[in-house]
């Protein structure tokens, strides 16, 4: 019986080409682009105004998983965002750097909601 082992130099490899094919995130339509800097729950602060979190808003970050509001550290995120009729912010997304020298108008899917 022959056995193969996957050797940590052809997992790499494999990582790298699997990043390369990952495809951008979605974002809606209706997304806007702004700074963010957190600030006590269930506030944010977006272009240096203080705007409120839905209860279950949710924060994406430049990972795209989840970030609970508490645990965001650091100031300045360029991100998209989406609010509720009301005004409020239901989600955002911590950009990366190559995602937040990108125009919005590019980024956004006519297709979500």
């Amino acid at each position: 019986m022959r056995h193969r082992f996957v050797t940590a130099g052809s997992l790499a490899a494999v990582l790298i080409l699997m990043s390369g094919l990952a495809a951008a995130r979605p974002f809606p339509a209706s997304a806007k682009r702004g700074t963010m800097s957190p600030a006590p729950y269930p506030a944010i602060v977006i272009d240096g105004k203080s705007r409120h979190l839905v209860p279950g808003a949710r924060i994406w970050n430049s990972e795209n998983l989840i970030e609970m509001p508490a645990a965001l550290r650091g100031s300045d995120f360029k991100i998209n965002y989406t609010e509720t009729e009301q005004g409020d912010i239901d989600r955002v997304w911590i950009l990366t750097p190559e995602e937040a020298k990108e125009p919005i108008a590019l980024q956004t899917n006519s297709q979500a909601k």
